[in-house]
């Protein structure tokens, strides 16, 4: 974005945020360490691609963007191609699994109409049943193919309920849950994720009892998920740390930090049955935002220019005079000059990236006169969320 010198629940609004799932090797060496190799991002593909599942040896599913809404895609390892299971004209898939002893999945269908069902879908056909009608499901791990277990959306917050399929029961279990549900390796339990003021925590549940535990707290973010030995896996921005239960030492500590700037923000991890690959979703560089509006600057498109910003972006002089707040106002100022300034064009002389930041030095052209100018861009969740000029 330029300084202007005359004077970007519904449960799935991330769905905007540019995300892409990468898939790595995990290799472990004589002492025990384990290592991810190979890594590559398989869905490659601009909007939301997220929620991975290891549907079987070969072939990993996920929910990806498709004519602007997701459908369930199918990654195969052996071809390294993907084919979507579905297609949902009125709506959108996601949280899709495999049901347990069944070639079928399940999926979360937000419809347009703002409609939001659990439903199975046949693997081959694509062909959809409506799974559970009285209950808003958004998140949901199968326990066995006639118990569900699902964060439920009640009044704007989430509920852990469990469900029968056969009896066509439902049990609320907790309140003010999170998203990650995973069965616990070697045990007959399920972990989920539970909200502290701020912070997460991750708890157990025995299906059976009903009784929840709490396991450890994982600090801001809530994504988890577990390795074949017992080992928790959860994320942190560009990296993944572990915590070990039943060790002695009871400390979390480093499992893997990635270098690439194409990983960042890391949400959510699912590693297959054999614990040989793990599935990860990040967003895309901070770069690619700053050039989204950068483009949508020149082209003087409001609208593009507005697209990779949040709606309560902040402006600022540098370092700390808050300029102005909201989408709406950027618009009001921005509109205009767009289209009185007919000779307007921005040219990145040097670009920064660290971290979720990126420094811009530019030099601008607007009513026949050129200057320099530095834009200082801090992305949070996938949107630019502030911005700050250097005069």
């Amino acid at each position: 974005m330029k300084k202007l010198f005359l004077f970007i629940l519904p449960i799935f609004s991330f769905s905007q945020t540019n995300t892409e799932v990468h898939l790595f090797d995990i290799v472990k060496n004589k002492n025990n360490q384990h290592s991810l190799v190979n890594g590559k991002n398989i869905s490659n593909n601009k909007g939301y691609d997220s929620q991975p599942y290891f549907y079987d040896n070969n072939t990993l599913i996920f929910a990806s963007s498709r004519d602007g809404q997701p459908d369930i895609a199918a990654y195969t390892f052996d071809s390294k191609s993907i084919k979507y299971i579905n297609t949902t004209p009125n709506g959108g898939e996601y949280s899709p699994q495999r049901i347990p002893n069944s070639k079928d999945i399940s999926a979360v269908r937000l419809d347009n109409d703002g409609k939001q069902r659990f439903y199975k879908y046949d693997f081959l056909t694509g062909r959809s049943t409506e799974l559970i009608k009285n209950l808003v499901v958004a998140y949901p791990l199968w326990y066995d193919e006639n118990t569900l277990i699902s964060s439920v959306i009640v009044n704007d917050t989430l509920q852990l309920h469990i469900s029968d399929l056969v009896t066509k029961s439902n049990i609320v279990i907790d309140k003010e849950v999170g998203r990650s549900l995973h069965k616990i390796p070697n045990t007959k339990l399920i972990s989920f994720t539970k909200k502290n003021k701020d912070r997460w925590e991750l708890w157990s549940l025995d299906p059976k009892t009903k009784v929840t535990k709490k396991i450890v707290g994982i600090g801001k973010n809530q994504d988890v998920c577990w390795l074949p030995n017992g080992t928790l896996l959860f994320s942190s921005q560009n990296m993944i740390l572990q915590y070990i239960p039943n060790s002695k030492e009871k400390e979390i500590g480093l499992f893997h930090m990635f270098n690439d700037e194409n990983i960042n923000n890391i949400s959510r991890i699912m590693v297959n049955k054999e614990g040989t690959k793990i599935a990860l979703v990040a967003e895309t560089s901070p770069r690619f935002l700053a050039q989204e509006q950068l483009e949508g600057y020149n082209k003087r498109d409001i609208e593009a220019f507005l697209k990779p910003y949040a709606k309560d972006v902040k402006v600022y002089t540098f370092p700390d005079q808050l300029d102005y707040t909201g989408i709406e106002e950027m618009r009001k100022r921005y509109s205009s000059f767009f289209k009185e300034t007919t000779d307007l064009h921005c040219a990145i002389t040097k670009r920064i990236v660290k971290g979720n930041v990126v420094i811009d030095e530019e030099l601008v052209t607007a009513n026949g006169g050129t200057f320099k100018a530095v834009a200082i861009y801090e992305i949070t969740n996938g949107k630019i969320s502030s911005v700050r000029f250097l005069r």
